[in-house]
């Protein structure tokens, strides 16, 4: 791995930290979630009429790209494939794609729409494909076929099929401008880098797509690492390790005991794509606590949404959204381009840092001051809370007198929280530094 050019292409992603996954396609119709296929075995006849319906009216990229910008987000990662095979681009390969069914290039659409509003903008790709009659059926692990007779004996030519899903990729890679990133997904049983051509098809991707960062998932999936943690990561390792609905505990690191570049992807609710029945949404005080704790960890947060089978995004998602975005216009300096911080995590919360700033994230009201751990009082250059902007001062009463080893600061005589959510105190410090 070339260090020098890996850094130069992750700068923008460690500076962005907070992104959107978007999931949506055909089995946005159907409202049971992106894997409805497979779990309720539906052959490929009984999904075809829902392909044919796919109509969307109501999808705007441009609105999209606003309300991510909105609520704090400096990049998006959408589905031009999910494993039900239908593509929302337009594909020589196959007519099985939103341009045959609706006259809409709808990756082409996202990517206007992000790049013309300021953002990165990534793609999402499965290597599974369970519309494509090559790829593995009976026997297979997730295939919707997998368990029917009718296809024990069925031969497969996978070398084809790789050759068709190289062949997409590579019209993703040359077909549609410069791409900020590719999210492939995802590596299983025996289904992994040598099998898919992994060292080849990242040579092809690079060479159209030099800047492009990778995940990690031609060697792994949400259950897994793959060789970026490894002293001599393989070219199949990717450019950051995409850990699934779980926040590494300590961050993640390489076997040399470096920081590695991580991203949790997280659903607003329990699935993937639109399920009409599942209201079970994370709070808004939740997901902006979880991003903090990402950040304060070293890593990224990719935070879902599933717009239904029109292109709608559900109204709970919309409301979560602007109130992290709220937040985020108050507090955003404490996650854009922040990092791990090696003092220990205060009891009332999280600390971020940022070169010769740190921020404490204050969950919970505390009596009798704030106490300001890891530094010292000579260290300080100044305190405010992000929230107005106000100026802090160092607390000298004789509650705090009994501790002299630690800095107090004061919010003043109202016990609350100005934000209950996340009350955050920047520190600059005069001179030392605490990033990674």
């Amino acid at each position: 791995m070339n260090t020098q050019e890996y850094e130069k292409r992750m700068q923008w992603y460690t500076e962005a930290r907070f992104g959107m996954f978007i999931h949506w396609g055909v089995y946005s119709l159907i409202g049971r979630g992106e894997w409805v296929r497979s779990t309720e075995q539906i052959s490929i006849e009984d999904y075809q009429p829902y392909a044919d319906a796919f109509h969307p009216s109501a999808f705007d990229a441009k609105q999209l790209a606003q309300t991510a910008k909105n609520a704090g987000m400096r990049y998006a990662v959408f589905t031009a494939k999910h494993h039900d095979g239908f593509c929302l681009f337009d594909s020589r390969l196959t007519d099985y794609t939103s341009m045959h069914t609706c006259g809409r290039d709808f990756v082409r659409e996202y990517l206007d729409a992000f790049h013309e509003a300021g953002l990165k903008a990534g793609l999402y790709y499965s290597l599974l494909d369970w519309h494509h009659p090559d790829y593995p059926h009976y026997g297979d692990r997730h295939h919707p076929m997998r368990a029917d007779p009718a296809y024990r004996n069925r031969k497969h030519d996978f070398e084809n099929y790789l050759q068709y899903m190289h062949g997409q990729i590579e019209e993703l890679c040359r077909n549609y401008g410069p791409l900020d990133l590719l999210w492939t997904d995802f590596s299983y049983d025996d289904l992994r880098a040598d099998a898919w051509h992994g060292e080849e098809l990242v040579k092809m991707i690079r060479r159209y797509q030099p800047d492009i960062i990778l995940n990690n998932r031609l060697e792994a999936s949400g259950e897994g690492f793959g060789s970026l943690l490894e002293a001599e990561p393989k070219i199949t390792s990717g450019d950051f390790v995409s850990p699934e609905q779980i926040i590494p505990p300590k961050g993640i690191r390489n076997a040399l005991g470096e920081p590695v570049p991580w991203e949790a992807c997280i659903t607003m609710n329990n699935h993937w794509g639109y399920a009409e029945d599942d209201h079970y949404f994370k709070s808004s005080t939740m997901c902006i606590r979880k991003l903090v704790e990402c950040v304060s960890k070293g890593g990224n947060m990719l935070l879902n949404i599933g717009p239904d089978g029109e292109g709608r995004i559900p109204p709970e998602s919309e409301r979560i959204l602007d109130e992290i975005g709220d937040w985020m216009k108050r507090n955003s300096a404490s996650v854009y381009g922040c990092g791990y911080c090696p003092i220990d995590k205060p009891e009332y919360g999280r600390i971020t840092a940022k070169e010769n700033r740190l921020y404490y994230h204050v969950l919970e009201p505390m009596i009798g001051g704030i106490p300001l751990t890891g530094i010292r009082r000579e260290d300080i250059g100044s305190i405010r809370l992000l929230y107005d902007g106000r100026s802090l001062p160092v607390s000298d009463t004789w509650i705090t007198g009994n501790y002299p080893d630690l800095v107090f600061t004061d919010l003043g005589e109202d016990p609350d929280l100005p934000d209950p959510c996340d009350t955050v105190i920047e520190v600059t410090l005069k001179k030392r530094k605490f990033s990674e």
